[in-house]
């Protein structure tokens, strides 16, 4: 079986939940393979709110994946998401960020917005290539290494 079949197979097996604290701990794990920067359970837990969306993204029961909106009036706001490296350019997180903007869709949201590192090539190619267009800056909004690093606001129009 050729290995893009295989992956195609594999990422069949992935669905998607609402997170819930048990998750936390592959969460805060998957975070610190994920990002420089990482997360606090702290920050985490502040999003079990109303106005929060939480997705799980899951291969039966073990963590894949993981997606943080805020909704605020009819604008969802991407805070975070995040797959696991084994599945990193496969289609995990397009599929992972398709369930999030059907989802805030479907939830009467008009547009979704995010910020993503400059230096983050393979975000923002994801990102242009579902839709999202770049609206403006953010200068020294992520921390990094040396010093801070800029953002990328882009925004997806539903309407």
């Amino acid at each position: 079986m050729s290995s893009s079949i295989f992956d195609q197979v594999r990422l069949q097996d992935l669905e998607f939940r609402p997170m819930t604290t048990g998750d936390l701990p592959k969460v805060l794990e998957l975070e610190l393979l994920g990002y420089s920067h990482p997360w606090t359970e702290g920050v985490f837990r502040d999003c079990f709110k109303e106005n929060y969306r939480l997705w799980s993204m899951v291969q039966g029961e073990v963590l894949r994946g993981y997606a943080v909106v805020n909704y605020m009036v009819d604008e969802a706001h991407l805070l975070n998401i995040c797959v696991h490296p084994c599945l990193r350019g496969q289609g995990a997180g397009r599929k992972l960020l398709r369930h999030v903007l059907s989802t805030s869709v479907k939830e009467g949201m008009v547009q979704m917005l995010l910020e993503v590192r400059d230096t983050n090539e393979a975000a923002t190619a994801l990102y242009v290539s579902e839709g999202f267009e770049e609206i403006g800056r953010r200068p020294g909004y992520y921390p990094a290494a040396a010093g801070r690093e800029d953002a990328r606001v882009m925004a997806y129009r539903f309407t």
